[in-house]
């Protein structure tokens, strides 16, 4: 049986490693990504046959995600996740398996899966200049919004997120979490929590971010990293929704000053909610990264 241990700050180096093997693309292979929410998802990792390994569970299920090493091992480590769930007693199950991930199961374990679409947590990418120029008419709302934006609050900055901001961002987080209703949403909370931990740990995690002021208070923050060589993700973003234009400032800003040199902007999943699909999709992406579960036939 393997061994999983939690996820330790001191374990970015190894994180690290095994995600800069291959060119992953969807949003989860951060170390970021992982350290924020290992809580709310219970994220566990262990190193067999030469791959990062991580289990995972949420509502009560137990699962993993896909090992992270060269495909040359695939068959090996998988047999040892599978012999894990049997000594554990749960039931296999793999989620956001990528395509080229169940193109190797289908060559190692043919006709073993069942192997079915996750849309909730298919990621959003889109072409880094669409978002930054917002040109033609796709983008003609988002242009207006942004427009109204700098008319209506001229007294805005806009500023790279350093260790000093990070104080501000940290109260930001916990106003906009209660303008949201954080008191009948305890989700709503364990976001607060796995944003200003990672705020907390800005210079060991090393992302990237940006801060927009009003009057000298933060309206919007986002934070984000490179992914791969040609994509950034963006781990938060957070705004005003009184203040026309806010989400659509913050967005271009970031995007502007930090990813000018990206080809792609990967911006997470909509979980199944309507409204954030709805966002998401008013952006035109390029592609989607699907993901797939994976449970044994």
């Amino acid at each position: 049986m393997i061994l999983f241990r939690d996820i330790q700050l001191t374990d970015k180096p190894v994180f690290d490693r095994y995600f800069l093997t291959r060119r992953y693309e969807q949003s989860a292979c951060t170390f970021t990504h992982l350290f924020m929410w290992r809580k709310w998802y219970n994220i566990c990792w262990a190193e067999a046959d030469g791959y990062l390994c991580l289990k995972a569970s949420y509502d009560g299920v137990d699962y993993i995600l896909p090992p992270f090493g060269e495909p040359e091992g695939y068959r090996a480590v998988m047999e040892q996740m599978l012999a894990h769930f049997a000594a554990t007693g749960h039931k296999f199950l793999m989620k956001a398996a990528t395509p080229d991930i169940v193109e190797l199961l289908e060559k190692f374990f043919p006709g073993k899966f069942q192997i079915t679409p996750d849309r909730d947590n298919f990621d959003y990418v889109y072409a880094a200049d669409d978002l930054i120029h917002l040109k033609g008419k796709n983008y003609h709302t988002k242009k207006n919004h942004l427009n109204s934006f700098k008319r209506l609050y001229s007294d805005y900055e806009y500023k790279p997120l350093t260790k000093k901001l990070v104080p501000d961002c940290i109260e930001y987080a916990g106003e906009w979490c209660i303008q949201n209703g954080c008191d009948k949403d305890p989700s709503l909370v364990l976001e607060r929590n796995a944003i200003q931990e990672a705020l907390l740990n800005f210079d060991q995690l090393s992302f990237q971010g940006g801060v927009l002021y009003v009057n000298g208070k933060v309206v919007a923050f986002t934070m984000g990293e490179k992914l791969n060589n040609d994509t950034a993700v963006i781990h938060v973003e957070k705004a005003n929704f009184e203040m026309r234009g806010g989400y659509q400032a913050i967005n271009q800003m970031f995007c502007a000053h930090a990813w000018s040199d990206m080809q792609f902007i990967n911006r997470e999943e909509d979980m199944g909610l309507e409204g954030i699909r709805k966002a998401k999709e008013s952006y035109f992406p390029v592609k989607y990264i699907e993901k797939y579960d994976v449970v044994v036939k």
